[in-house]
C-alpha cells in the first residue's frame, strides 16, 4: 500500500461529515436556532481528525519529506497552495466557533454561523479534490519503495499517537477549568 491509501480513506470520512453540514445549514435556516453539539462535535472532528490527524500527516511527514525532494514546479505550488489552504481551514473553524459562543450568549450569530458551514463544505471538497487528483499520486514518483514504505509505518505511528494526544488535551482542559 501507498502511503497516499490512508490519505484517501480519511477524506472519504472527510466528505460524509462534511455532508451533514447541509441538514444543519437547513434547520437553521427554518428557524430552528444552533445545535450547539452539533457545531462542538464537528468542529472537534474538524479539529482533531481533518486538521490535526489527516493534515499533520501532510504536513509533518508528507510534505517533510517532500521538502528535501528537488519537485517540479507544479507540485511545489500545489504543495505551498495545500498548506495555505490548512492555515485558512483552522481560521475558518476558529471563526465558526467564535459565532456559535457568541450564539449561546445571546447574539443573533447564525448567519454567521450558516456561512461559515457553508464555507467550510464547500472548501474541503475542492481540497480533497486538488490533493486526491492532482498531487498525491504525482508526489508518490519521488519516492522509492523502501521510502513509501517508512512513510506509511510513519503514518501508523502518528495515528497510533492521536488518541492519547487528544485525551491529553481533553485532561488538561478539565485540569484547567478546575
Amino acid at each position: 500500500m501507498k502511503p497516499i491509501g490512508p490519505m484517501m480513506w480519511e477524506h472519504r470520512l472527510i466528505e460524509k461529515i462534511l455532508r451533514l453540514f447541509d441538514g444543519e445549514i437547513k434547520k437553521i435556516s427554518e428557524g430552528k436556532g444552533v445545535d450547539s453539539v452539533f457545531i462542538d462535535t464537528a468542529v472537534d472532528f474538524i479539529k482533531v481528525y481533518a486538521d490535526r490527524t489527516h493534515h499533520g500527516k501532510e504536513e509533518d511527514i508528507l510534505f517533510r519529506d517532500l521538502e528535501k525532494k528537488k519537485l517540479a514546479p507544479e507540485h511545489a505550488r500545489i504543495m505551498n497552495e495545500l498548506i495555505e489552504e490548512h492555515k485558512y481551514a483552522r481560521k475558518t473553524v476558529g471563526k465558526l466557533v467564535d459565532a456559535k459562543e457568541r450564539y449561546l450568549k445571546g447574539e443573533d450569530s447564525s448567519e454567521e454561523i450558516i456561512a461559515y458551514l457553508r464555507e467550510l463544505a464547500e472548501f474541503y471538497p475542492r481540497h480533497i479534490e486538488k490533493e486526491d487528483k492532482h498531487f498525491f499520486y504525482p508526489c508518490m514518483e519521488y519516492f522509492t519503495k523502501e521510502e513509501q514504505d517508512k512513510m506509511l509505518d510513519e503514518f501508523w505511528e502518528f495515528d497510533r499517537k492521536m488518541i492519547h494526544e487528544k485525551y491529553t488535551m481533553v485532561f488538561d482542559f478539565l485540569k484547567d477549568r478546575g
